[in-house]
């Protein structure tokens, strides 16, 4: 904190800092390689806007199935959980760096901490702000990169409250327009 600068009271609380979260998506395969393992993915299909995944969760237990655009332009994953039970939000958002390689069969996520939470029509929240602050401190990223995360998330946060908070809206007003109507297998 800046000297004459309160610390904010309860607003970030202690976090204990993490490495940044790095995935990988090998559309060959069909693998999706996280943090915790290697997971078969049902469907990658490339778009104009980067790529659409769809895989389940196996074992998880608050969500069944997950869909995601990745969109590199925006430094976005626009995540679309169906859960076992009653849904916590409509959508998720992950500030990310996302790059390609291979002729576009390998695409990489570097997570930047910070998410958008998103009832559609209703709110949008940034949240694990704590998460990126502690991340800095531990230099896990850089200035640039937090700088970066910030803009990102603060367009994205203007941009779904001018547009009524409705995600579709947002990305009509971006040029862009999305498909999340994949079934699952039975």
């Amino acid at each position: 904190m800046s000297a004459g600068l309160p610390a904010p009271v309860g607003r970030f609380p202690s976090q204990v800092p993490h490495p940044v979260k790095t995935e990988r998506h090998d559309t060959r395969c069909s693998l999706h390689h996280t943090n915790t393992g290697v997971r078969q993915v049902e469907l990658y299909r490339p778009t104009a806007q980067g790529l659409f995944v769809a895989r389940p969760f196996e074992a998880h237990p608050r969500i069944r199935f997950w869909q995601a655009h990745l969109l590199p332009t925006l430094g976005l994953v626009l995540c679309r959980y169906d859960f076992h039970g009653a849904r916590e939000h409509d959508y998720y958002l992950d500030v990310a760096h996302i790059t390609t390689e291979q002729a576009g069969e390998v695409w990489t996520v570097r997570d930047l901490y910070l998410d958008l939470v998103v009832h559609d029509g209703h709110s949008a929240e940034i949240v694990d702000t704590d998460e990126l602050f502690a991340a800095r401190a531990a230099g896990y990223v850089s200035e640039e990169e937090v700088t970066h995360a910030v803009c990102v998330a603060h367009h994205t946060l203007r941009g779904l409250t001018r547009a009524r908070y409705s995600l579709a809206g947002w990305l009509a007003a971006e040029g862009l327009s999305l498909d999340w109507h994949y079934e699952m297998a039975p």
